[in-house]
């Protein structure tokens, strides 16, 4: 079908879509496309959207999944499905997070109400791509994102709405764009797929990546013990918890000590002095240097400071507060919402990027990465709570950055396995399942030379989500 632009309900989606039938049916294959007769190899060319269409589903989770002061208990995944004037598809995919993208936006509605807004704004970023030629999925990126961002504003009846709401928004539109472009121009490696002015920062072939499990506000120290155990030895710890500032710290300050007792004597064979090193998200909790220091003081006291390799968005991102003299390596998040933004939390002292190219785009990713790599700032990639397919989406790109300083290695942050009810179902969705680089054996994904030669699958068809676009 042909999206309009007027807004079409769920059910309309699904009776609607019945051209995604036969494109499904002529069995595109993405591993094995020729390029073009007539272009040389490398060479690309211009792309026309034809048509667009849209759906999502809604995954419960197992619990309530608190930050931001907040709480979640189901995450959409929207669908985003392009078709260009040559007659190739492409289905790309999302998942939402209000609450990570837009706090207030979450605040001011029902759940359902935040996710229906953002489900809206990727709708209309898909009306506005459809007829739009692009060369690479940057330039499309680039073409609609403002309009969707000022769409936002309008439809949120917020006029300081966040930018990383519209990225987030658009995750599903972009992953399409990047894919059809592969299949468009005969590309079948991720490797191949990015322009070459973005290559730079994303050089490497990591054989092992760290995989970060989260644990916010209400999970149990157990679980944490259980997870080292397990053979998990980087985990990111939610702090900034819910109440007043001064109840705030003190709360965190007990989380802190009660990890710290639990976990600081364990060791891993990663970190340069065998401890386990702390990952702290604030989420922006934290409204003075002063606050911040005073739960650094504690680390300090306790003799957990020296493990701590990140705190990341500590401060609400419209406090503009110099961190180069914290004492630790601070890492900016969704206040980086754009390549200029993380320019300037740089030149606030900012010593790491978390990048979310599952959150904020492929696209608006490589730039925030080529950013930091020109100012030899180390990247990662955090987590939104994504599906299985999008951790190989976040995973190409955490394969492929700089070794973390005093790890050695990259770094990846994947939490779903930990909060959808339906995770084993959902690994049925990847198109690669099973495969032994979908896992984390002993804390780490490695990554051999099937991975890299299949590119994480995210350029396969799933056969799960291509039917949501037919009968």
């Amino acid at each position: 079908m042909e999206f309009t632009g007027q807004g079409i309900n769920r059910r309309g989606f699904l009776k609607a879509a019945a051209y995604g039938a036969a494109v499904v049916n002529a069995g595109y294959s993405t591993m094995s496309h020729a390029v073009p007769s007539g272009r040389k190899q490398g060479e690309t060319m211009p792309i026309t959207i034809q048509h667009v269409d849209a759906n999502f589903e809604r995954e419960p989770l197992i619990r309530p999944f608190g930050f931001k002061g907040g709480y979640m208990s189901e995450i959409w995944q929207s669908v985003a499905r392009m078709e260009s004037s040559r007659g190739t598809t492409a289905t790309g995919i999302c998942t939402q997070s209000v609450l990570w993208s837009d706090a207030s936006v979450f605040a001011g509605h029902s759940e359902s109400g935040g996710n229906a807004l953002m489900y809206a704004m990727s709708e209309y970023g898909l009306s506005l791509a459809r007829g739009k030629t692009f060369g690479t999925p940057v330039d499309l990126l680039d073409s609609i994102i403002d309009d969707v961002y000022e769409y936002g504003k309008k439809i949120t009846g917020n006029p300081h709405l966040r930018k990383t709401f519209a990225l987030n928004a658009l995750v599903g539109v972009d992953n399409a764009a990047w894919i059809l472009f592969a299949r468009e121009n005969g590309i079948d490696s991720f490797d191949d797929m990015i322009p070459e002015e973005y290559r730079p920062a994303l050089a490497h072939h990591h054989k092992k990546v760290a995989s970060i499990p989260l644990f916010s506000y209400g999970v149990p120290l157990s679980e944490i013990v259980d997870a080292v155990d397990s053979g998990y030895f980087f985990m990111k710890i939610k702090i900034g918890q819910p109440g007043s500032q001064e109840e705030m710290l003190k709360k965190d300050m007990a989380r802190l000590s009660a990890i710290h007792e639990a976990i600081g004597n364990r060791r891993t064979s990663y970190s340069k002095d065998g401890k386990l090193p702390y990952y702290f998200d604030a989420n922006g909790r934290y409204e003075s240097k002063d606050t911040l220091l005073k739960l650094l003081d504690h680390a300090d006291r306790i003799g957990a400071l020296n493990q701590i390799a990140i705190i990341e968005e500590p401060f609400p991102e419209e406090l503009h507060v110099d961190v180069g003299d914290i004492g630790v390596r601070v890492a900016a998040d969704e206040s980086a919402h754009t390549d200029e933004d993380a320019i300037k939390r740089i030149d606030m002292g900012y010593g790491a990027i978390a990048l979310k190219a599952i959150a904020k785009t492929l696209s608006m990713t490589l730039k925030i990465a080529n950013a930091a790599h020109e100012r030899d700032v180390p990247c990662f990639c955090a987590d939104l709570t994504v599906n299985p397919i999008l951790i190989d989406w976040n995973k190409s790109v955490a394969a492929r950055l700089a070794p973390f300083p005093g790890l050695g290695l990259g770094l990846l942050e994947t939490n779903g396995h930990q909060n959808y009810s339906n995770w084993n179902t959902m690994l049925g969705y990847h198109p690669c399942n099973g495969a032994e680089w979908t896992k984390t054996r002993d804390g780490v994904f490695t990554l051999g030379d099937d991975y890299y030669k299949k590119s994480g699958g995210i350029l396969m068809e799933s056969e799960h989500y291509e039917s949501m676009f037919t009968h």
